[in-house]
């Protein structure tokens, strides 16, 4: 016999998901462990007949082979049937679950636990695997169950699965009126009559701007559906939190006979707990209670006298949990770009495009703020034709102002009343920053982790700084904390931004980073940052590790500390810079860069996956910052550009996003595609090559991408991802992957496997021929190799390379024996021939080959010091001698010392 086993008070997410097991485990019937949710009951006795429903006094125990328990992990919900656990006949046990918050104690053989809104979903998706159908009650009770548990997808641990399960069973022939009976039921009339005096009863406070409220009731008997008023309740009070408890079933009796002290015979207490606060986790503070559910909606049973007691345990729990509010302070942005009064509109339009605001602050000479002017505001200046005139005559005078601890609410409030996209914060008549509409929405939509079906690869985005240290390598670690404790006391913030956090991100549970190359930003947060802020802290640093050398680069703002071959922290390199925005003067230039913040700085990367960064200090440290989607992109696997005209401003972008598309196995997207589509074919980058000079982005930045791309082990798929969106065709126009030239540089490949460049002189790697064969394949190749600035004698190698290949070839042809061969190539670099054998055919590559593997490595059997015990004194006539019986070796006349030593004796007789 197999049983589904639903927990007590089963509700339609259990119902629904026992239902659908019966189609996978063909003869299981369905036990109602202890009793069912009012709305079930009622369903149940509709529709019992339809569904394998089995009376839990009818069960054998010593029948049961296999159990397969649904939407709960914890014996203790499964009342009296938990002792069917223990049973030696029992074979298997099962658990189908989405509540990965709960307590877990049943020892199962197999688990199907999910991150998603309804175990009714799990459920469909395996139904689905096995392209199994249901009928219209079947799929009923199941949509009843993803409906319920997701408040018909509202609730926010919904998942997209969640909605395509629901798809699905719309297709097998739900019936919406059910649904809709059955999803909002309307309260019974016991419990309309309990709602005026529940109301009565409720008590609120205010912790930290959030309304936390409690209700406790208490009758003489059991109510059925009080989930339904808790629901109802927390609606029409719109409390933040709500506890809805519930005691009944205590008498009072007399402790003596004669005696007129009384004692209450324990009660049963029901608790019902609403959050709307990500922070206040009720399924793990009701586990301590023997409860469950959800983060935002649990619930627990037991027997007690103290109910009051309780309740007060609960709420000094949840009063503990919620955090401080957020404040202008951790909202804003600094430093605020300012302009003076006189500056013309067509200036300041400028100025808004050039660091893409919407709005400027106006203040005067000595920094005192006299107004605000919009996008909108200069739009209109400009439509009358008065660009020449000053901004004070366009600009609002009456700015709303808030201070540092004005609250988030407030600021909310402020900014829907008065219709206002930008306000400053101000203390004591200072421009500390600026709160934007952007950022109130950021607060109120960000992100969360549980709306995606991956979360057992990704921490928690509130608390990440755990995770980090789990993952880290323990010395890379404490240098962040380090650097963290020093920013904190100078009042800055610190951040890790870019691919450190994207890796750290990606990492699996189990294993630990080393990241060799960190990316940190100070933030002025409350205080302003000086220029210097990333130098000196980086200072600050190299005083802890003074076995790290110092670099700064005052230009950039930016400081690096370089470890090389460190016991603890290996070839580490950290960058450090102040926040900053930048602009470029001209497409391929390099930028301009300003002191900006936090944000500005995110939005001048390249990618969203790399415009991720996390606070490294307090207030509010492990915060992830995601401005513009790069989490959920990192999730999709998807390469996004953060603006349209990134790759017109920069073209190494296109090389960095197929660098990353291959590395990580990501896919760019197709919008992505298309801007770098545009930038290539505008003709752009040879429009800037003929007007400028120096184009830093198409020589050094370019090669230094290229650099990456063609050492690194999955050159050969970047290559081709290269060609296929057009990115070669920025070395040259006529650059092209042609099948001739993808032959030549895995044939290259293939010879580099068995010939090594490390005894070269200068020295040269593997990237570097991979990319002089590109260039060899188009007469503009030496121009290339010159812009990008390639070794001198990878330019020489380029410029000659035509001349010796045909006259390598021309004269290979006539040479009828090896020691001639050998005589001619030695004239070459080995890397030269190289580049000629893999672009010539199969019998130069032959004789290039034997030349560089064999015949230039034979020992001979002669040598100086043999002519010397033979009794010739040195003189011009040793190589004439030597070189002669090298080339006799060579070709086969002469095999060994012996005959080497007769043949010098009869040809050159000592005098």
């Amino acid at each position: 016999m197999d049983l589904i086993l639903c927990h007590q008070t089963a509700d339609f997410d259990a119902l629904g998901a026992a239902v659908g097991l019966t189609k996978l485990h063909l003869g299981a019937k369905i036990i109602l462990t202890g009793g069912a949710h009012p709305s079930v009951k009622n369903f149940l006795a509709l529709h019992r007949d339809e569904l394998a429903l089995m009376e839990f006094r009818s069960v054998n125990p010593q029948k049961i082979r296999n159990l397969f328990i649904v939407d709960t992990q914890n014996s203790s919900r499964l009342g009296k049937a938990t002792e069917w656990l223990e049973l030696e006949n029992i074979e298997s046990i099962t658990i189908y679950d989405h509540h990965l918050e709960n307590e877990v104690n049943i020892r199962a053989t197999f688990k199907y636990i999910e991150k998603v809104g309804s175990s009714a979903t799990i459920i469909c998706e395996l139904l689905q695997e096995k392209s199994l159908t249901l009928n219209t009650i079947e799929a009923t009770v199941m949509a009843l169950g993803i409906h319920v548990d997701t408040g018909s997808l509202t609730y926010e641990q919904t998942t997209s699965r969640d909605a395509l399960a629901l798809a699905w069973l719309m297709t097998q022939g739900i019936n919406l009126r059910t649904i809709g009976e059955y999803v909002e039921p309307s309260l019974a009339p016991s419990l309309q009559q309990l709602l005026p005096q529940a109301l009565k009863n409720l008590q609120t406070e205010i912790i930290n701007g959030c309304c936390v409220g409690w209700i406790l009731l208490e009758t003489p008997n059991f109510m059925a559906g009080l989930s339904n008023l808790a629901g109802r309740i927390r609606d029409l009070t719109e409390v933040d939190v709500f506890l809805l408890g519930h005691y009944y079933g205590y008498s009072v009796k007399s402790k003596q006979i004669f005696s007129e002290t009384e004692e209450k015979k324990k009660g049963k207490l029901t608790v019902i707990g609403r959050s709307g606060i990500d922070s206040v986790n009720l399924a793990s503070i009701f586990t301590d209670f023997g409860g469950g559910g959800h983060s935002s909606a649990a619930s627990f049973n037991l027997r007690c006298d103290n109910p009051h007691e309780i309740i007060d345990n609960l709420l000094t729990q949840i009063k503990d949990l919620i955090p401080f509010p957020l404040v202008a302070r951790d909202l804003m942005s600094s430093p605020v770009r300012t302009i003076l009064p006189h500056l013309t509109i067509e200036k300041a339009q400028r100025i808004l495009l050039r660091y893409g605001h919407s709005g400027l602050f106006v203040v005067t000479e000595k920094g005192e703020l006299v107004g605000v002017i919009s996008r909108r505001d200069i739009d209109l200046a400009l439509h009358h034709g008065f660009s020449h005139a000053p901004v004070k005559g366009y600009m609002t005078k009456n700015v709303q102002k808030i201070h540092p601890q004005t609250s988030f609410p407030d600021i909310q409030s402020l900014m829907v009343n008065n219709d206002i996209g930008r306000l400053p914060v101000m203390e004591n008549n200072e421009l500390l920053g600026i709160v934007t509409r952007t950022d109130i929405l950021r607060h109120l939509h960000q992100f969360r982790l549980n709306d995606s079906p991956s979360q057992d690869t990704l921490p928690l985005l509130s608390c990440l700084l755990p995770s980090f240290e789990k993952h880290l390598h323990p010395p890379i670690w404490k240098l962040l904390q380090q650097a963290a404790t020093y920013a904190q006391t100078q009042g800055w913030h610190l951040y890790l931004v870019g691919g450190g956090v994207r890796d750290l991100l990606l990492t699996s549970s189990c294993d630990t980073l080393s990241l060799q190359d960190i990316d940190l930003v100070v933030d002025g947060f409350h205080q302003s940052t000086i220029t210097e802020a990333g130098v000196k802290l980086a200072k600050s640093l190299q005083n802890i590790y003074p076995q790290a050398r110092l670099s700064i680069h005052g230009e950039f703002q930016t400081a690096a500390l370089l470890w090389h071959k460190d016991e603890n922290l290996g070839s580490l390199w950290v960058d450090i810079a102040t926040a900053r925005t930048e602009f470029y003067p001209y497409p391929a230039a390099n930028p301009v860069v300003e002191s900006s913040s936090i944000r500005q700085d995110l939005y001048r990367r390249d990618f969203t996956i790399n415009a991720l960064a996390v606070r490294l200090t307090h207030p509010r440290g492990g915060e992830l910052l995601d401005f513009f989607g790069g989490l959920k992109d990192l999730r999709s696997n998807f390469i996004r550009v953060l603006h349209p005209n990134s790759f017109i401003e920069d073209p190494t972008r296109i090389f960095r996003a197929v660098r990353f598309a291959v590395r990580l196995n990501f896919i760019i997207e197709s919008e992505t595609r298309e801007y770098i589509n545009y930038a290539i074919s505008s003709g752009i980058y040879e429009r800037v090559s003929s007007e400028k000079t120096s184009i830093p982005a198409l020589t050094t930045r370019l090669k230094a991408e290229l650099n990456y791309i063609l050492q690194a082990q999955y050159w050969k798929p970047a290559l081709k991802l290269l060609q296929e969106v057009g990115a070669l065709t920025c070395l040259h126009k006529n650059c092209q992957l042609t099948p001739q030239l993808w032959w030549q540089i895995r044939c290259l490949d293939r010879w580099l496997r068995y010939y090594h460049l490390d005894g070269q002189n200068p020295p040269v790697t593997c990237w570097l021929l991979r990319l002089e064969i590109i260039l060899a394949s188009f007469m503009e190749g030496v121009k290339v190799a010159e812009n990008l600035q390639l070794p001198k004698d990878s330019i020489q190698r380029l410029k000659y390379l035509s001349i010796n290949e045909e006259n390598i070839k021309n004269t290979l042809s006539t040479c009828q024996s090896i020691s001639e061969k050998v005589k001619f190539l030695s004239n070459y670099q080995p890397l030269t021939l190289l580049l000629v054998a893999v672009k010539n055919d199969k019998h130069i590559r032959k004789t290039i080959w034997c030349y560089l593997m064999t015949w230039n490595k034979i020992k001979f059997p002669f040598n100086g010091n043999d002519l010397r015990d033979l009794g010739y004194k040195p003189s011009q006539k040793y190589k004439q001698i030597l070189t002669t019986v090298q080339a006799l070796f060579l070709d086969g006349k002469i095999n060994n010392t012996l005959e080497a030593k007769d043949f010098i004796l009869k040809n050159y007789p000592l005098c």
